[in-house]
C-alpha cells in the first residue's frame, strides 16, 4: 500500500463500500434544498454516499448537480436540510476544515508556481514539514505518472498533464472526499477515454470517496458504482449503471441516459406485469409506470435500439417501417427508420452487419422485431400546447447540455 492510500485508512478513509443506508455513510445530503433568487438550484435532496464509492452526478445543464457539489465542498450553505461528511453535521464548517480534495472543471492551477509548488499547495497551507510535503509531492506525482515536471510551469505541459497535476494536488492532502466537477471536459475524446480509466484505477487504489460531476451519460455508465440522475433541481433516480439503463424510474431517466425510441403501444393486459402491443408483437414491462393506465390505453414503449432487429422470416413483426438514413460507425451502422403511426421521430435501429448500408438503401420497406422484454413503457406524454407533435424531453436536452 502507498503511504498516500495508508494516509486515506488512518484517515477513516477507504475500505469496502457499505450500503446506502449505513451510518457509516462517507457523504450524506438530507433535504438540502439552495435557491437563488426566485431560482431553485437545489430541492429537498437526500443522498448518501457510501465510503469509497464514485459516485456520479448526472444531468443537463442547470439541473443543480454543480451546486450539489458546491454544497458538499462548502463554497454554497444550504438554505435548508443538512449536509454530513463522515457523519458530522458540516453546515457551518468552512471548505478548508473539511478534507476534501477538489479538481474544478478548468483545472485552477498557479502559473506563476511550479508544478511541485502547485501540488503542495495544499500541504503548504496545512503548515507540514518541508521533508514530508516533498515525499508526498513525489508520491502524488508518481500516482499520476507526472514524476520528473517538478520544476516545469503549467503552460509547459498539455491538456491531459495538466488535468494530472490538478488530480495530483486534489488527492495529495489525502481527502476523505475527492469532487471532480466535469474534469474531463476541456480533452478530446481519445484523451478523455484514457483519462476515464486512470482516475478510475487511481480512485480504487486509494479507496477514496469521489463524487463525480458530468453531464455525459456514456461517461456516467462507465466510471460510476452508482449514478443520481438530476433534473430541474431534484434527483430523480439513485442506482448502479445497469439499474439507471435498464429500469429507470421515469420517462426523463428512460431518455436522458443512453440512447432510446418511444413508440405508441397499447396496454393490452396487466397480470404479474403489464403486457404491451405493437403490431404482432406482445411486450412484457414493469407494472408500476402504468398504475393509472387502463386496458386498451395507448401508452410510450421506450425501447433501446439493441433491442430491434429486421426481422426474419416467420418472426412477429411490431413495426413496420421505411429506411430514412444511415449513419457510418465503423463497427456498426446506425439506421434510421420512419413510421409515423408509431413514432413522431426517427427510429434508430443498430446493425452490425458489414453490408448494412447495401442491404437496407434508402427508401426500403421493412418489417423490425423486439428482441428483448427488457423494455419498460409510461403513460403518454401529454401533447404540446402549440400542436408540436410529441418529442424526447430528455434527448433535446443533451444535446444542449453543458456544464
Amino acid at each position: 500500500m502507498s503511504s498516500l492510500a495508508a494516509e486515506r485508512h488512518s484517515n477513516g478513509g477507504a475500505g469496502a463500500p457499505t450500503t446506502a443506508n449505513s451510518d457509516d455513510a462517507a457523504v450524506r445530503l438530507l433535504r438540502a434544498s439552495k435557491r437563488f433568487g426566485k431560482i431553485i438550484a437545489l430541492e429537498d435532496a437526500t443522498l448518501s454516499i457510501r465510503r469509497g464509492e464514485l459516485m456520479t452526478l448526472l444531468g443537463p445543464s442547470g439541473c443543480g448537480k454543480t451546486t450539489l457539489l458546491n454544497l458538499v465542498a462548502g463554497f454554497l450553505v444550504p438554505d435548508t436540510g443538512e449536509i454530513a461528511i463522515d457523519g458530522k453535521r458540516v453546515n457551518d464548517l468552512p471548505t478548508y476544515k473539511r478534507e476534501i480534495g477538489m479538481m474544478f472543471q478548468n483545472y485552477a492551477l498557479f502559473p506563476h508556481m511550479t508544478i511541485a509548488d502547485n501540488v503542495g499547495y495544499g500541504l503548504r497551507m496545512r503548515g507540514v514539514a518541508k521533508p514530508d510535503l516533498k515525499r508526498r509531492v513525489a508520491e502524488a506525482l508518481s500516482l499520476v505518472r507526472l514524476t520528473g515536471v517538478e520544476e516545469r510551469r503549467p503552460h509547459q505541459l498539455s491538456g491531459g498533464q495538466q488535468q494530472r497535476v490538478a488530480l495530483a494536488r486534489a488527492l495529495v492532502v489525502s481527502p476523505k472526499v475527492l469532487l471532480l466537477d466535469e474534469p474531463f471536459s476541456a480533452l478530446d475524446r481519445n484523451l478523455r477515454a484514457s483519462m476515464q480509466i486512470e482516475i478510475k484505477e487511481i480512485q480504487r487504489q486509494l479507496g477514496v470517496t469521489t463524487i463525480f460531476v458530468t453531464h455525459d451519460q456514456s461517461e456516467a455508465l462507465s466510471l460510476s458504482d452508482r449514478i443520481a440522475v438530476m433534473f430541474e433541481g431534484r434527483i430523480r433516480q439513485v442506482g448502479s449503471p445497469d439499474e439507471i439503463y435498464r429500469r429507470p424510474a421515469d420517462r426523463f431517466v428512460a431518455s436522458f441516459v443512453g440512447d432510446v425510441n418511444v413508440l405508441r403501444g397499447r396496454l393490452d393486459r396487466v397480470d404479474g406485469k403489464a403486457i404491451v402491443t405493437l403490431g404482432a408483437a406482445r411486450i412484457s414491462v414493469p407494472r408500476d409506470p402504468l398504475a393509472l393506465v387502463h386496458s386498451g390505453d395507448h401508452v410510450d414503449l421506450f425501447i433501446r435500439p439493441e433491442q430491434l432487429r429486421f426481422a426474419n422470416a416467420g418472426e412477429p413483426i411490431a413495426v413496420e417501417a421505411t429506411v430514412a438514413a444511415h449513419i457510418y460507425q465503423g463497427g456498426h451502422v446506425n439506421l434510421y427508420l420512419e413510421a409515423p403511426e408509431v413514432c413522431s421521430s426517427h427510429i434508430l435501429v443498430r446493425s452490425l452487419e458489414p453490408d448494412a448500408i447495401e442491404r437496407w438503401r434508402t427508401g426500403t420497406r421493412v418489417g423490425v422485431s423486439i428482441t428483448s422484454t427488457d423494455a419498460i413503457a409510461f403513460e403518454l406524454e401529454p401533447a404540446q400546447p402549440n400542436g408540436a407533435p410529441r418529442s424526447l424531453k430528455g434527448k433535446e436536452e443533451k444535446s444542449d447540455a453543458g456544464s
